[in-house]
Formats: structure tokens, C-alpha cells, sequence
């Protein structure tokens, strides 16, 4: 049996600026455990707000959404930075690292934040995270004297440190050339299949979104099904 991660019942948003306009419109999916989908669209279909309001970053939404069984609707913006950093790991088309910092302190900051673990348990599941995504050589390296395509990979590092139910991901390899994207999306097919990891991602990479485990489709704010 399919265990459910996320869940939408009716999610309309509207924008007011500068007159009113429905963006989303009924919005009603699941998402399962380990389940990597993708959301597609063209520009203005109204992708990219949908996954905001998934992430709890906006709230401004009618309807209601579920995080791991739970309404997280209405909840206070404490609340919701609690279930962020507790549920919901973030990779957009930026990596935005500290460029100063190690790749290893990059990726601790989440963990550090949550401040559940001990400096020392957290800098060992950072060099575990960098092991599965092949880069525990470059642990101690600057983030600036990476590559593209190997902060990115810090970045999905990161977004994993506190093992969240869902990562979420605004365009991943937008930033990215060809080679560089389909290292992204072995690591997304990786943990998916190999960890259970629920990834959620917006992308107008079609190669992407036709070998994920399912795509929906936006449209002027509805889904096309």
C-alpha cells in the first residue's frame, strides 16, 4: 500500500496585481512516498506557484493542503518554518551556497539550524550525503572552486541533511548544460528508487519529465489529466 506524503484538496490561488486573477484552480493531487513527479507547463501555467504553496512558503491560497497526514492550512508562519525544516528539503536553478564556506559547512547549515544532533553527528551525515552523491573528495574544498554542475550536487546534498519527507525542486537543471542535467536526474532517479526519497519538481526539461514517475500537467492554472 501506497503511503501518501502530500496532499491537495481544492487549492485555488488568485493574484490581485494589478487586477484579480485566478492562477491556480482546483488543484487536487497526491503524492506517495518515493514517488518522483514533475510538474510541467508553460510559463504563466502556474507550475511554479503551485509549488510554492506545496512548500508552505505561500500561504495566501484557498483550499487545503496535507503534509504527511496532517492540515497544514492556516498554521502559523512558526509552524511552518518548523514543518520546512523538518519536512522539506529545497533545490532551485541557483544553488545559492555560501561560496566562502566548505561544501562540507554547506551542507551542515540545515542540520545545524534544526539543531537536533550534536556538530559532530551532523558533519558525519553531511559526508554521508556527499558519499552517496560522489563527492566526498570535495568536502573540504570552498564552494567556489566547484562547477556548476558539482555545487548543484552540494545543494541536493543539502537539501537531504535533515532527511526530509519531500525534496522540492524549482527548474534543478535549469542552470545546467546537458551533461551536468542528466547527473541531476540519476541522482533524483537514485533516490527514489534506492531511498524512498518523495521528489517534487518543476522543470521544462522534457527529458526529465518524461522518465520521472509521473508528470502533471499545468494549463492556465488547471491540471490536464
Amino acid at each position: 500500500m501506497q503511503t501518501t506524503v502530500l496532499k491537495t484538496h481544492s487549492v485555488t490561488k488568485y493574484f490581485y496585481d494589478p487586477v484579480k486573477f485566478r492562477v491556480l484552480n482546483d488543484i487536487n493531487i497526491e503524492v506517495f512516498k518515493g514517488e518522483f513527479l514533475t510538474l510541467v507547463g508553460k510559463s504563466g501555467s502556474g507550475k511554479s506557484t503551485l509549488l510554492y504553496c506545496l512548500s508552505t512558503m505561500d500561504r495566501d491560497y484557498e483550499g487545503s493542503i496535507e503534509i504527511l497526514g496532517k492540515n497544514i492550512t492556516g498554521s502559523s508562519i512558526d509552524t511552518l518554518a518548523s514543518i520546512r525544516n523538518e519536512n522539506i528539503g529545497f533545490v532551485f536553478q541557483f544553488h545559492y551556497l555560501l561560496p566562502e564556506f566548505t561544501c562540507l559547512k554547506n551542507i551542515m547549515i540545515p542540520a545545524m539550524k534544526l539543531g537536533r544532533l550534536s556538530r559532530e553527528e551532523i558533519e558525519h551525515k553531511a559526508m554521508e550525503k556527499l558519499r552517496i552523491l560522489g563527492l566526498e573528495d570535495q568536502a573540504q574544498k570552498p564552494a567556489s572552486k566547484l562547477s556548476g554542475g558539482q555545487q548543484q550536487r552540494i545543494s541536493i546534498a543539502r537539501a537531504l541533511i535533515n532527511d526530509p519527507a519531500i525534496i522540492m525542486c524549482d527548474e534543478p537543471t535549469g542552470n545546467l548544460d546537458s551533461k551536468n542535467s542528466k547527473i541531476v536526474f540519476d541522482i533524483f532517479r537514485q533516490l527514489s528508487s534506492d531511498f524512498g526519497q518523495t521528489i517534487i519538481a518543476v522543470t521544462h526539461d522534457n527529458d526529465i519529465a518524461d522518465n520521472s514517475d509521473r508528470k502533471i500537467v499545468l494549463e492556465d492554472g488547471n491540471l490536464l489529466l
